[in-house]
């Protein structure tokens, strides 16, 4: 069980943003930017590469709630997700990370 698994279950608290029957929305522990939020399925899916196009437009739709509730969805925010351990993908579960809160650079932030 990997760790965003346990935190769905209850077994690791986070700082919830938005959750709903689906998906979970909670600050992330070492944040690379004013506001770092991660959102993530429930259920597990690996990354963006195992992901259907069903869950991916209802999360589409979780991230922006997510945004209007941090009050950044008109200001300007990045998503990212990494895929692979190559694309910087540290825990197995398909998360998006939501960067905002001010200015932000072009740099390697997560």
């Amino acid at each position: 069980m990997n760790i965003f698994e346990k935190i769905v279950a209850g077994e690791i608290p986070c700082k919830k943003v938005l959750e709903n029957a689906k998906f979970l929305a909670f600050h992330d522990i070492a944040p690379k930017a004013p506001i770092h939020v991660l959102a993530i399925p429930k259920k597990c899916v690996k990354d963006f590469n195992d992901v259907s196009p069903d869950l991916m437009a209802e999360m589409s739709d979780f991230i922006l709630e997510v945004v209007a509730v941090l009050g950044i969805k008109d200001k300007g925010y990045r998503l990212i997700t990494n895929i692979g351990s190559d694309g910087g993908q540290e825990v197995p579960h398909l998360h998006f990370h939501i960067l905002g809160g001010g200015k932000l650079k072009w740099v390697d932030l997560v």
